[in-house]
């Protein structure tokens, strides 16, 4: 870790729940851990462990019930939505479990999408897309829509939007869930050689393999933190 590096994200007690008539039910309770500008953090735990809330709740796509969260030193929860938003669509790309690609859209108007939100100029938007889809081979399939993709292709287009760019903070939660296995260990190389470049990744995943891809992992449970643990040369550090 480079000591000249900041905090990047800080959550102290993180509650996350839903109110049913009697009772609270909670997916997070009292989460409480720091990330480093470029780390490779792994989130794991069986489902249902509010993996995926933690992530959303970092991405700022849901707001938590009660706990702090600072982001690049701004309090999270008490900015306004619109500025929550902003941060989001500056800062943060994220690759989701469902693909979530906008149907009406190409495959290239997809991966322009966060471009445009950004207010990147036409040409240099032009030249990024079309540097994004020949890294992932897919400049064949610019023009088609996301029904007439696999699967696996849909996951690659969503993380080539995720990418494209080039966020701070990369949240993939499950990103290669949908991809066979060789597909699946570029998409984890790609993500190795990003955080190498300093860009901040966050994954969720089920497998133990991709999970030490990253150099730290914090295991989940019935919502609380488990095990925090460093991840030194392919080995989970006791």
């Amino acid at each position: 870790m480079n000591p000249k590096s900041t905090i990047m994200i800080e959550l102290q007690s993180i509650e996350r729940y839903f109110k049913t008539s009697f009772q609270r039910s909670y997916v997070l309770r009292d989460i409480s851990f720091d990330v480093q500008e470029g780390e490779f953090l792994t989130i794991m735990g069986p489902s249902g462990a509010g993996k995926s809330t933690l992530l959303n709740i970092i991405g700022m796509l849901d707001q938590p019930n009660s706990g702090e969260y600072h982001f690049m030193g701004q309090p999270v929860h008490h900015l306004k939505e619109k500025y929550r938003t902003q941060y989001h669509r500056n800062y943060i790309g994220f690759i989701f479990q469902a693909y979530h690609l906008i149907d009406e859209l190409t495959v290239y108007e997809n991966i322009e999408t966060p471009l445009l939100y950004k207010g990147i100029k036409g040409s240099k938007r032009k030249s990024m897309v079309a540097d994004i889809l020949d890294r992932f081979n897919i400049v064949a399939k610019k023009e088609l829509f996301p029904n007439q993709l696999s699967g696996g292709q849909q996951q690659l287009v969503g993380i080539a939007r995720a990418i494209v760019a080039e966020p701070k903070l990369l949240l993939a939660d499950e990103p290669t869930g949908n991809l066979h296995s060789e597909q699946g260990e570029k998409i984890m190389d790609l993500l190795t050689q990003l955080n190498k470049q300093g860009m901040t990744i966050l994954q969720v995943t089920h497998s133990e393999k991709q999970a030490l891809y990253g150099r730290r992992i914090i295991r989940l449970e019935d919502g609380f933190i488990r095990s925090d643990k460093k991840v030194k040369e392919g080995v989970v550090q006791e």
